[in-house]
């Protein structure tokens, strides 16, 4: 299933949550001090040099910590993480707040797009068979500091303007995954680089094919997007019985 030892997995883990925490490279002596490893930080070290000859972490320009590539925290998600899943409560709140638009499709998915981005404080995505993209949460996404990078930020809205793009890249995907993640090249040629795209399918009598989901940067919050994403494509499928 995969090359790691224990300890690597151990390390693997501890810093990618760390990245997802503070969005910056880590270092051996950070694991170290923050996380009970029980090895010295030479031998992190060591094990971290170990986890990017087999493609896990990468160098990057600006530091001597490492980061995860699409590789790692595609491991990461499939086989490390637990996820958080909405409290009964918030999956009360969240259905009370939207079933009143129940019967208007179009400001139904406005609605569940906002209340998205809301909950996983990124960018919010629905896309319908029909081409439509509804997004919400743009101002979640410029408090992240991938995206204090002009160009990064630049690439991606002008992206999403190309209404086809997602619609044509969730089609491609053939697997038997109930939640999609789509890291680095998976991405296609316009975004590869520093995001991360989490989406569901969905089906309603109004649309045999629709996606629901969630863009931000490749350390998404995994632990809470994941099942959240899952959550609002059952929940669309769910209330638009009604439509």
């Amino acid at each position: 299933m995969h090359d790691l030892t224990q300890r690597q997995i151990s390390i693997l883990k501890s810093l990618i949550e760390e990245y997802i925490n503070t969005a910056e490279p880590v270092g051996s002596e950070t694991l170290e001090k923050k996380y009970s490893l029980s090895v010295s930080p030479a031998t992190i070290r060591n094990e971290m040099v170990a986890l990017t000859k087999k493609g896990y972490l990468k160098k990057t320009h600006t530091s001597s910590g490492r980061v995860p590539t699409p590789t790692g925290m595609k491991f990461y998600v499939k086989q490390l993480m637990k996820e958080k899943d909405l409290s009964v409560t918030e999956e009360v709140a969240v259905k009370e707040s939207l079933w009143d638009y129940r019967g208007k499709e179009q400001r139904f998915l406005k609605e569940l797009t906002k209340t998205l981005a809301g909950k996983t404080k990124a960018l919010g995505v629905v896309i319908t068979e029909e081409g439509d993209i509804y997004c919400s949460g743009f101002a979640n996404i410029l408090e992240m500091p991938e995206f204090f990078d002009i160009d990064v930020t630049k690439n991606l809205l002008s992206t999403i303007d190309e209404f086809d793009y997602f619609g044509n890249l969730c089609a491609g995907i053939i697997d038997d995954e109930d939640v999609h993640i789509l890291l680095g090249e998976e991405l296609g040629p316009k975004l590869n680089g520093p995001y991360g795209f989490v989406f569901t399918r969905f089906k309603t009598p109004m649309h045999k094919n629709g996606e629901v989901g969630v863009i931000g940067p490749t350390r998404l919050d995994y632990t809470y997007v994941v099942p959240s994403v899952r959550y609002f494509g059952n929940l669309v499928e769910e209330i638009a019985q009604g439509w």
